[in-house]
């Protein structure tokens, strides 16, 4: 069994009133979330008010090191 480094995601459980910040691409920055249903995330922008509604995405949670693929 090898050992690499690898990048481990998991689907966030978002719920309705939470506050986030995301870093980086085309969804960078502060929002609130509206709503969460039939795998899709709605969140509305503090600043301007707009509501956007994506499909439920992941986030980076941690690197790890250890056997991959996992078995």
């Amino acid at each position: 069994m090898t050992v690499r480094r690898y990048t481990l995601f998991r689907e966030y459980p978002f719920a309705p009133g939470d506050k986030i910040r995301i870093q980086g691409g085309k969804r960078a920055g502060d929002w609130e979330v509206t709503a969460v249903e039939g795998g899709k995330v709605t969140l509305r922008c503090p600043v301007s008010g707009r509501r956007f509604t994506w499909a439920a995405f992941c986030y980076h949670v941690e690197e790890r090191r250890g056997p991959w693929p996992q078995e």
